[in-house]
């Protein structure tokens, strides 16, 4: 396959899902905002740090407030990974690659386009945000079921499966950082009322509200709630599923090439170390810091896919 092809799909898939979770970690500080009293401005301060962006943001605006905020992540153009910027990308990056996708998959990315544009077009009220989310979300699953029902299982599936996953996995420790180590609330206040219904607040945001209490009833202790979004290998947003699917697209590579790469070593070493762990190790060693370190090596990862498959050249 084309180096060039094997770029438009791994990023096609990186755009679609960076899209969707800009807007689950825009509804993460909606909900935690929520149960705070105040500071509010802080708690958003905090999400742009975790989204990567605050430095950029501080470019454009003089100070952070929850309305600028929302709007650079929404439809900020500047913001590579503001909605807006992430959906024109992967609908570009579908272009061009049209042949490679079925009618149905490249349908649903351009009526996604065309539909949340429309949406973006003009500053969204506070009211209209909770629908917008949705909205965001139902059209990104719509692209993966078009995907998923027509694909043939062939590498270009697995390319397009890889920048799926790659940028899930940094999206969902991101999401957790915001929490964990940004939007905790002072000392006194963990392990009370407040900690948890914030602690709840990033399962519904990821969506994992009902099935985290199929595993651990209603039981929502941060712990827990931890473990269940970094190694619950049958969680599909957790760190532990996201680079089971990648060793096993990466494995499907090396068949159908018949050649091994750093990508394959590293990610194997990532897979690795998220079964060996605990999460009480990884609560005692501090868990902004794993964080910080997984999103580094997640990096790295897509870093030697891209050298290894040659992206961008002929």
């Amino acid at each position: 396959m084309l180096g060039r092809t094997a770029n438009g799909l791994f990023w096609m898939f990186r755009y679609i899902e960076r899209a969707e979770n800009t807007a689950r970690l825009i509804d993460a500080g909606l909900r935690m905002s929520l149960t705070r009293m105040h500071g509010e401005d802080d708690d958003w301060e905090s999400v742009l740090r975790s989204a990567g962006v605050f430095d950029l943001y501080l470019q454009r605006r003089d100070e952070v407030t929850s309305g600028e905020a929302i709007e650079f992540l929404l439809r900020d153009s500047s913001n590579t990974s503001s909605v807006v910027s992430a959906i024109e990308a992967a609908r570009n990056n579908g272009r061009m690659v049209r042949t490679a996708l079925t009618r149905e998959a490249w349908e649903a990315v351009n009526e996604c386009f065309l539909d949340l544009k429309g949406q973006l077009n003009r500053r969204v009220s506070g009211a209209d945000l909770p629908a917008l989310i949705d909205t965001i979300k139902q059209r990104t699953a719509v692209i993966r079921g078009a995907f998923h029902g027509t694909m043939l299982r062939n590498e270009l599936f697995n390319f397009s499966r890889l920048g799926t996953f790659v940028e899930r996995a940094d999206n969902t420790s991101r999401i957790l950082d915001v929490k964990y180590y940004v939007l905790l609330p002072a000392v006194s206040y963990v392990g009370s009322s407040l900690d948890n219904v914030q602690w709840e607040s990033i399962l519904r945001s990821v969506s994992a509200h009902r099935s985290y209490t199929w595993v651990y009833d209603d039981d929502f202790k941060p712990m827990h709630i931890a473990d269940f979004l970094i190694l619950n290998g049958r969680m599909p947003r957790s760190l532990a599923f996201c680079y089971d699917k990648i060793n096993s697209n990466l494995s499907y590579l090396e068949r159908e090439y018949a050649t091994r790469h750093a990508a394959h070593d590293t990610a194997a070493a990532t897979l690795g170390m998220l079964r060996e762990r605990e999460i009480q190790q990884i609560m005692d060693l501090g868990l902004h810091q794993f964080l910080q370190d997984f999103i580094a090596q997640n990096n790295q990862v897509a870093a030697e896919i891209a050298q290894a498959y040659r992206f961008y050249r002929d």
